[in-house]
Order: structure tokens, then C-alpha cells, then sequence
């Protein structure tokens, strides 16, 4: 027996999930009333961590960056992947480095 016919297009559900996932993201991108620089918000689209965005579009090096924050560079590393979450003092002392304000790396 075959379903009977719908007026939605193929793939429309997908594209509605799309659009959903879309919706939240750029909610997310909006930190704190101020929107992330556009390389930063294409970052975190394409899967990075802010944490890693920002680093990336401040020119720094996970080694640069540790070196200047006194973070050893493989804790750096836990915060970017998500393995770990940054202490206050942690990411306040990070957003400093990176010039950027600390509710952009929560």
C-alpha cells in the first residue's frame, strides 16, 4: 500500500532541521549583546570552539598563548576540544591575552 501523496517537497524536513540548527547557532554567536567578528562566527559554524576561533583570528599559537597566560599549552589544548572547562580566573586571564571579553570564551 502506498502513503499517500504530501504537497512537501523531498527533503523539506531536512531543510526546517537546517534551518533550526542555523537559528541556534547565530543565537550563540551573539555573545553578551556583541556579535563575534565574522571569521569568528564562520569558525564556529565549521565546528571550532570560540576559544580556538578567537585564538586563530588573534594570530596566536596555542604555545604563544600559553606562554603568555602562564596556561600550559595542553590544558590549552583540553579547553579547545571541550575535554576540560576553563576556571574563571582561567578565562578571564585567557580573554586578557586574547583582548576579547571573557563572556566571549564561556
Amino acid at each position: 500500500m502506498r502513503s499517500p501523496p504530501t504537497n512537501r517537497a523531498p527533503g523539506c524536513d531536512e531543510d526546517a532541521e537546517d534551518v533550526a540548527i542555523y537559528d541556534v547557532r547565530k543565537a550563540e554567536l551573539a555573545v553578551g549583546g556583541a556579535m563575534l567578528p565574522a571569521e569568528v562566527s564562520a569558525a564556529i559554524l565549521r565546528g571550532d570552539s570560540r576559544l580556538k576561533a578567537i585564538r586563530v583570528w588573534r594570530g596566536e599559537t596555542q604555545t604563544r598563548l600559553a606562554l603568555k597566560t602562564g596556561v600550559a599549552q595542553g590544558y590549552l589544548s583540553d579547553l579547545e576540544s571541550g575535554r576540560r572547562a576553563g576556571a574563571p580566573d582561567t578565562i578571564a586571564k585567557l580573554a586578557h591575552a586574547l583582548d576579547v571579553p571573557p563572556d566571549w570564551l564561556s
